[in-house]
């Protein structure tokens, strides 16, 4: 690690800890689990200390370092030019697995679960559920932070989905 003056090497990396857990899960995107992307964080952040200039808050520095670069990925991997628009998504939200389930441990959306075909109602949910609610019900699964008020529209329409599907609260 380089060493940066003034700091040790342990402040440096309890800075770099400290920006990767503030920004890497608001990039959890196309199926990347949190950890993968904290992961390729730290080497990000690493990669960086070569350019840090001193007398700058290395924490500012790492911040805008590291959200460019998960930015300039998703530019890079995930879209691409068109003719017709100026940027095309390559990439469709991956169907669920059995292991992503909702975890409600109010039990304010509970639904009999000896009743329900799991992966028949998880392809519903994924066939209908809107597009601008899927980004916040991955987030969901995935245990990222979103607003209550955002949580509660998308999980009161996966609830009217599940009913829709034929299956009334247990």
């Amino acid at each position: 690690m380089i060493e940066i003056q003034g700091m040790t090497p342990e402040e440096v990396l309890q800075t770099m800890t400290t920006v990767i857990n503030r920004i890497a899960p608001k990039y959890a995107f196309y199926g990347y689990p949190t950890d993968d992307i904290k992961q390729e964080s730290y080497i990000i952040c690493i990669e960086a200390l070569n350019r840090y200039k001193p007398g700058n808050p290395l924490e500012n520095f790492l911040s805008a370092n590291l959200a460019n670069r998960l930015k300039n990925f998703i530019r890079d991997n995930h879209f691409v030019a068109d003719t017709n628009s100026d940027r095309v998504r390559v990439m469709q939200p991956v169907q669920l697995t059995y292991e992503e389930t909702l975890v409600d441990t109010h039990k304010k959306y509970s639904i009999d679960e000896d009743k329900i075909d799991k992966e028949t109602c998880k392809s519903y949910i994924d066939r209908f559920l809107p597009a601008d609610m899927r980004m916040d019900y991955l987030k969901i699964l995935s245990n990222i932070y979103i607003t209550k008020t955002r949580k509660d529209e998308v999980m009161c329409k996966v609830k009217e989905l599940i009913q829709e599907f034929g299956y009334e609260k247990g």
